[in-house]
């Protein structure tokens, strides 16, 4: 018997797609062929061949002729497989063709996770092709950079230094020590006062702080009239966001140097980007004015990271605790890293911190498994949750809404969700974990990147097909969503 005649009689691969066009179990097709329910599993792992006796039962019960049987012998995947090892990358690697052939019949499933993973490769590559090829000044385009895109820009760069500043963080604790002298040590809520700021504005600035309505503010939150010496404050704004606007212009005045010192290795793509970062390093500023890093680091032990205690003893709102307590990377006194996402409810990511490896999806949607989607069925509650992730890293989130706006009647009020997680060796950490609070850690929520790239083929909340996987004819039968094209 020929080699190729050898080979073509295991014919695993396409007896399993038979059954299961057929929507058969092995039972059901082992009774129809007369044989034994394991002795089909033994066919289907190539573990035994398909004899001509077989092949004429498989052809009389199924009404099926036996050159469709037989198949392409794995010509389909061999085809393709070549077609990808033409590709540069693999140019040094010497491949025979009979290897390759080899491969597709007898390891079928192999064959088709390297399709996946190349079809994935590509999707990637063409991604970034699409990317402007250098910054403003000239010069080659590094890696993560899109001149389209300022706000990822900015991501990448407060990514790579894990939203932490050491020369910003040190500056803003010897700021909160000389305008709240003596008490920066003590209670954090009675020194970090909006009378502290406001004295410190007289007096080192000669300016004087107005509340003035919205309607004169014209949207603006804050605006400084240097001509006037004046800073003019919208008189709507709650207790925590006016010490945080406070705090920013204070940190534009008397930090410009260190926000600038931070910005200097960024080589943003636009000076959009730069004008952003430098708006996100205010930001940090006033947070490190408001929460010092020494006092909040104590903080967070002593309140196992309970975000709403920490909020009430600080004076901050829970979005300004929860960005806060993303930024405890000082080292020798580091804390849990966290990531942190809002969203709204259409599921715009308009804020995005990952200091815990999460791999957020760069392009389309997340997981609508992950609460922070549903979180706003419950406004205002925490709601915990462990997390899975395909390659089996495990997270802990805490997820809750937030509001921005409002303050007056009919001022528009706008609602989002907040989740902050770590890593699952750290959740032990948090209150939210202690005395048999927050769900099972045994029983995780099993969830993906995003659709297009998550590879759970049960998944009944999946809005597509992953990309570079086969859809076949039994994925509609085993799943009641399969796909967001689906009739159902």
């Amino acid at each position: 018997m020929s080699t190729a005649t050898a080979r073509s009689i295991f014919m695993g691969p396409r007896l399993r797609r038979l059954r299961r066009e057929l929507g058969l179990t092995q039972a059901d097709m082992a009774a129809d062929l007369e044989i034994s329910a394991p002795y089909v599993a033994l066919l289907e792992r190539n573990q035994r061949p398909v004899t001509a006796d077989m092949l004429l039962r498989l052809a009389r019960t199924y009404k099926i002729d036996l050159a469709d049987l037989a198949g392409d012998g794995g010509a389909d995947h061999t085809a393709r497989m070549q077609s990808v090892l033409k590709d540069p990358m693999f140019s040094d690697i010497d491949i025979p063709a009979l290897e390759i052939s080899d491969l597709a019949v007898s390891y079928p499933g192999m064959a088709e996770a390297f399709l996946r993973l190349y079809t994935a490769y590509r999707e990637e590559q063409l991604a970034l092709a699409e990317r402007a090829p250098s910054i403003s000044g000239g010069g080659p385009l590094p890696e993560g950079f899109d001149a389209n895109d300022p706000v990822a820009d900015v991501r990448r760069f407060l990514a790579a230094r894990r939203n932490y500043f050491a020369g910003l963080d040190d500056a803003a604790e010897r700021l909160a020590q000389a305008v709240f002298q003596g008490s920066a040590t003590g209670s954090p809520q009675v020194s970090a006062s909006p009378a502290g700021f406001i004295e410190r504005f007289r007096e080192k600035h000669k300016l004087q702080v107005r509340y003035m309505p919205p309607n004169v503010m014209l949207g603006s939150l804050r605006r400084l009239d240097l001509h006037r010496r004046q800073l003019l404050i919208e008189d709507s704004l709650d207790s925590a966001s006016l010490k945080f606007e406070l705090a920013r212009q204070l940190a534009y005045l008397e930090l410009d140097n260190e926000i600038g010192a931070a910005l200097e290795d960024g080589k943003f793509a636009s000076k959009t980007a730069e004008l952003l970062a430098r708006r996100a390093l205010a930001a940090y500023a006033a947070a490190a004015i408001i929460m010092p890093y020494s006092i909040f680091a104590k903080a967070v032990d002593t309140r196992a990271y309970d975000f709403e205690a920490l909020a009430r003893q600080f004076g901050t709102s829970f979005e300004q605790t929860a960005h806060r307590v993303t930024t405890l990377q000082k080292p020798g006194a580091e804390k849990i890293p966290f990531f942190l996402i809002r969203i709204d409810p259409a599921g715009n990511v308009s804020k995005l911190l990952d200091g815990a490896g999460f791999p957020f999806a760069r392009h389309g949607g997340a997981c609508p498994l992950w609460s922070v989607h549903g979180i706003f069925k419950t406004p205002r509650q925490i709601v915990t949750q462990w997390l899975e992730l395909p390659d089996g890293r495990r997270f802990f989130s805490i997820a809750r809404t937030v509001t921005a706006g409002g303050g007056s009647y009919g001022a528009v009020r706008v609602e989002r969700a907040i989740a902050v997680g770590c890593a699952a060796e750290h959740a032990g950490q948090l209150i939210y974990t202690r005395g048999g609070h927050g769900p099972d850690a045994s029983a995780p929520t099993p969830i993906g990147t995003a659709c297009r790239v998550c590879h759970r083929p049960k998944c009944a909340a999946r809005s597509a097909p992953p990309i570079g996987r086969e859809i076949l004819p039994d994925d509609f039968r085993t799943s009641s969503v399969p796909f967001g094209f689906s009739a159902d």
